[in-house]
């Protein structure tokens, strides 16, 4: 099979890349090398063979080029996190839902028929909540006011009662609370409209927190790991917002790239038209406190500090069952969350060196 990955020069499409070739496959890289994601042009390395596209997924000829001959697309290209503020929306849209739909309208005219989207547990906005009295409830997004008083925790809506945090399936109602969770789920919509148009075949895979070797520094766009991980190279302790106990699921790089590789190569197996959507998460929910502390052990750094600092449009706990993916196409992560943290501790984050070179 030969795949294009978009995005494949990032941090999860370079592991998908490397899964891709030592499965068997061919695969061809299109990335912008946006700074966001590459601090001063810096990238890993393309495995020999693979061909490799500098050009914006917007850009429609290039798009085009970087189609020929190709049998499936997993499409990871995208800016990711909250951003700076409200000022990125036009940012975020752009990369992330006009780049989807140019991919799209390539795919449709070169006759490629298989799409596997890099979708995002944030599509949910909180995560599944049971009320003792009311059952399952659905809290709106926490008010300002309790955020700075130190109230994190969401309250039953009907009877302002503490809830009790569970694990959300795929078929939960989707509720974005900030532009990032917009743009994702507009992408699904995208590849579910564009399934149903050409006969092609789209899955998303919901990420949840992934983190490992490879990942970006701490940038306005990158993920938490990622900013507790350049701290402790700085001999910095993290600093955990909230009061830590915010609810995750931290999947390693390597078993989210093989969970894309499988959904790739299951894509002839579904129905023409179909889009399915799969969490993809290690199945260990763990705080931010927990891997802050996790990560600060293993590296040697000092002990986190939890500050109550708190951003507007973050949630309070989201974790999902990944039952599904795990059922349907036989998916099981194998990097536990211990040892995941103990090797992302010792390796360099990217346009950062390596504890050794320190």
């Amino acid at each position: 099979m030969r795949v294009l990955v978009t995005g494949g020069a990032g941090f999860i499409g370079s592991e998908i890349v490397r899964a891709l070739v030592a499965s068997g496959h061919e695969a061809v890289v299109l990335d912008a090398l946006l700074p966001s994601a590459h601090m001063g042009g810096s990238a890993p390395a393309v495995p020999d063979g693979v061909r490799s596209v500098v050009a914006d997924v917007r850009d429609r000829e290039a798009v085009a080029g970087a189609l020929a001959g190709i049998d499936a697309v997993c499409h990871q290209a995208a800016m990711v996190g909250l951003g700076k503020d409200f000022a990125d929306a036009p940012a975020y849209v752009g990369c992330n839902d006009l780049g989807t739909a140019v991919l799209l309208a390539g795919m449709a005219a070169a006759g490629v028929r298989g799409l596997v989207l890099a979708g995002s547990m944030v599509v949910y906005g909180e995560g599944r909540y049971d009320c003792p009295r009311h059952g399952k409830v659905r809290p709106g997004p926490r008010a300002e006011a309790d955020l700075a008083a130190g109230r994190f925790e969401p309250l039953c809506p009907s009877c302002g009662a503490d809830l009790v945090p569970g694990l959300v399936p795929e078929d939960a109602p989707a509720d974005p609370r900030n532009v990032y969770a917009t743009t994702k789920l507009a992408q699904e919509h995208l590849a579910a409209a564009w399934a149903r148009s050409t006969g092609g075949r789209a899955v998303s895979l919901r990420y949840h927190n992934v983190y490992g070797p490879g990942m970006p520094r701490d940038t306005p766009y990158a993920g938490v790991a990622s900013f507790f991980r350049s701290a402790l190279a700085r001999g910095e302790a993290p600093r955990v917002f909230e009061d830590g106990r915010q609810r995750r699921d931290f999947v390693h790089v390597r078993d989210v790239a093989a969970a894309d590789v499988r959904a790739l190569e299951a894509l002839p197996e579904r129905a023409p038209g179909s889009f399915t959507a799969y969490n993809t998460g290690s199945g260990e929910p763990h705080t931010i406190g927990e891997m802050a502390a996790a990560l600060a052990s293993a590296h040697g750094g000092p002990a986190p500090v939890v500050t109550g600092e708190y951003r507007l449009g973050d949630v309070r706990h989201i974790t999902a069952d990944s039952a599904r993916l795990r059922g349907e196409l036989g998916w099981r992560p194998e990097v536990g969350f211990k040892a995941g943290m103990k090797e992302f501790a010792a390796a360099g984050l990217r346009g950062v060196p390596s504890p050794s070179a320190v």
